[in-house]
């Protein structure tokens, strides 16, 4: 793995925070409620809500030690902002000649937050606009806010001009109306990239990608009884998906280069790529759009002779033989298309989610990362019908079995998870080993041995 991406562990960072929150929490009683709330009835750390804090412009000099920088971004009187750009940690605003600490959340609609909470204060932003914010508490020299992020980093609040809010409903509707099921894959991502080309016109790369993926978690969350019951509880304090840590995809080598250059056009940057051929027949390509936050890892089947091939830039020729993630392909679809989102991955305490979850009936399969840093499983599958002639397909094909078949069109097959991560030291990567466990439990081979 490039150095790059050989990302560190900030604990040092992560607890100079997480005492300026303590200290915050004592004196905020909203907040110390909510972070109990939270707690109990979604089984998320306060912690992984907040998007930036507001501190003295004394804290500057620790704040560098541990390796946190300055962020050029656009603030209100040209505040100093610090972030950690190899760690998942809130941002820093610097402020002058105070010792009043000030925290902002970030649920996915602030409108939500409010609604949930029954909060007075007006909404700062119009709705869609780059930027809303509303204050929710001022107790004991702490002010709370909740905000939402529309594809923007800054911190200025601005007008949204009609002609734009026009464009923004608009492009809703193009993803959501989008074509997932089509003749062929082929078809399928020329429809997307056509629909693509309108909303980076109406929108650019920014606001689509934002928009995008949006609709992404929707679609995904209709196919999974574990993310409508974990939405609704995290609904109820009107925080959505705004704890995503990232969106997996699972794509066939014959359109793996397509679905790359899809999401490059939306403007995500490629990071690592894991080469796991020889071990468990997989590869996957990190990607990362910094402006609207959205991380995806993208998995294709991986041959072992493969792993000096750079294979989101130079397309793989398909293969009689399918790995886990060929095959789910096989079975489902494209994660781009008809088949939606493997799995999403958010950000929990990791044990509590467990112990919540299965008090509802949602068990959570064995931890395939089990580190100080990194913490994570699946819950356990939803089994999708598998179409008569995707499994005709596959048999005809060799890649299947005729008893497999039978196994398919009667049961099912996996198709999606919720999956549960605890970061500490805000650690930003993967570890490779963890994944191959997870990809080799989920194939939906082994699913059938095991009925």
């Amino acid at each position: 793995m490039n150095d790059r991406f050989d990302w560190p562990l900030a604990f040092e960072a992560e607890k100079f925070l997480r005492q300026r929150i303590a200290s915050f929490l004592e004196r905020n009683s909203f907040a110390r409620q909510l972070a109990g709330r939270m707690r109990q009835e979604t089984g998320t750390d306060f912690f992984e809500w907040i998007d930036h804090l507001v501190l003295p412009s004394e804290d500057a000099k620790t704040l560098r030690a541990f390796g946190m920088e300055a962020d050029l971004v656009e603030t209100p009187g040209g505040e100093t902002v610090l972030h950690h750009p190899r760690a998942t940690l809130p941002r820093v605003v610097l402020a002058a000649n105070t010792d009043r600490i000030e925290l902002s959340l970030r649920p996915e609609f602030v409108a939500d937050f409010v609604a949930a909470h029954s909060l007075a204060e007006p909404i700062q932003g119009a709705p869609h606009a780059r930027l809303r914010r509303v204050l929710v508490s001022e107790e004991n020299g702490t002010r709370l806010e909740a905000l939402e992020r529309n594809a923007y980093r800054g911190f200025v609040v601005a007008p949204l001009h009609s002609a734009n809010l026009k464009n923004i409903i608009e492009t809703q509707d193009l993803w959501r109306t989008r074509p997932r099921l089509c003749a062929s894959s082929t078809k399928g991502f020329e429809a997307a990239a056509r629909i693509l080309d309108q909303s980076l016109e109406l929108l650019g790369e920014d606001l689509s990608c934002h928009l995008f993926f949006q609709e992404e978690r929707r679609y995904w969350e209709s196919r999974n009884r574990a993310a409508q019951l974990q939405k609704r509880r995290q609904d109820s304090l009107g925080l959505g998906w705004g704890n995503h840590d990232h969106h997996t995809f699972r794509c066939s080598r014959e359109h793996f280069v397509d679905a790359i250059e899809f999401l490059t056009r939306l403007g995500f940057a490629r990071r690592e790529r894991f080469y796991a051929g020889a071990q468990a027949g997989w590869g996957a390509q990190i990607a990362e759009q910094t402006n609207t936050g959205i991380v995806v890892f993208a998995d294709v089947d991986l041959r072992p002779e493969e792993n000096e091939l750079d294979f989101s830039s130079q397309r793989l020729a398909s293969g009689r033989e399918l790995g886990t993630v060929g095959l789910w392909v096989g079975l489902h679809g494209e994660s781009m298309l008809e088949a939606g989102m493997h799995h999403l991955e958010a950000r929990f305490d990791f044990e509590l989610l467990r112990a919540q979850l299965e008090g509802q009936g949602v068990r959570t399969m064995k931890p395939f990362s089990n580190f100080e840093f990194l913490r994570q499983a699946f819950t356990e599958g939803e089994k999708w019908p598998v179409t008569p002639e995707r499994i005709e397909n596959l048999r005809q094909a060799g890649q299947i079995t005729a008893e497999q078949g039978e196994r398919f069109l009667r049961e099912g097959a996996l198709g999606s998870h919720l999956e549960n991560l605890q970061r500490r030291g805000g650690f930003k990567g993967f570890n490779q080993n963890a994944v191959s466990v997870i990809i080799s439990a989920t194939d939906p081979r082994k699913n059938l041995q095991a009925a």
